[in-house]
């Protein structure tokens, strides 16, 4: 499953230190300009996606052809069908990248910081979103909070939740929906990496269509495959 449309469609529905407003602090200013939310690249993991009604194993290699970076190792629980692998393969020539996760650093409004709490080595800072297209009728509802581990200099959680209900298009209606990304703190000769995202959504459509949903992608077993692909896209 290719989660990068359930996350855009995610952010479209979409007691610690005094309470600082105005600019994030040099450090996280700094973390913000080299982070990218799905991770560095050349890393090669499994990826394992979990919602009511599938679960799907995956793995990525970046090393393989474009249409070969995928694999599907499972389809609920047991190996893909000659079938479902064609079918599979013949949607990877729309998805060639890595993880999944969606580029939040590009809407935060760094002028809307605000120091939330600070314990334990930890900032939290909140921030307002701007709108990610002319027609976006989300961003305005919610707000994005950000768990920054000061010693590390790393971003460790990204939550994007509403703070109010809002209706994203005409007939329907959110009352919440709530995106957590976590990244592992880096260690010796491994960076900090993508390791969850969970989504929530609870609203309706037209009064009776219920738009209830969770999703789960957990991913793992990173190995560093190189800098750059064997195989690199065409220019």
């Amino acid at each position: 499953m290719d989660l990068l449309p359930h996350l855009r469609l995610v952010i479209a529905l979409w007691g610690g230190a005094a309470t600082v407003f105005g600019q994030p602090s040099p450090e996280l200013t700094e973390a913000l300009r080299n982070f990218r939310t799905e991770g560095p690249k050349g890393w090669a993991f499994t990826q394992i996606s979990e919602s009511s009604d599938r679960a799907r194993v995956e793995a990525f290699d970046p090393l393989k052809p474009a249409h070969l970076r995928w694999d599907l190792i499972t389809e609920n629980g047991v190996p893909p069908s000659e079938q479902t692998t064609e079918t599979y393969r013949q949607q990877q020539t729309r998805r060639t990248g890595g993880q999944t996760a969606p580029n939040v650093k590009e809407q935060l409004d760094l002028t809307t910081a605000e120091l939330v709490d600070e314990r334990n080595g930890r900032q939290t800072w909140r921030f307002k979103l701007t709108p990610g297209a002319e027609d976006d009728r989300s961003a305005a509802h919610m707000d994005a909070t950000i768990t920054f581990h000061v010693d590390s200099r790393t971003i460790e959680i990204i939550e994007l939740a509403n703070f109010e209900p809002f209706s994203p298009m005409f007939g329907v209606h959110v009352e919440r929906a709530r995106t957590v990304i976590e990244y592992s703190l880096p260690t010796t000769g491994m960076p900090s990496l993508l390791r969850h995202i969970a989504v929530s959504i609870r609203g309706r459509a037209f009064y009776f269509k219920s738009l209830d949903s969770d999703m789960t992608v957990a991913y793992s077993d990173y190995k560093y495959a190189g800098k750059a692909p064997l195989f690199p896209e065409p220019l």
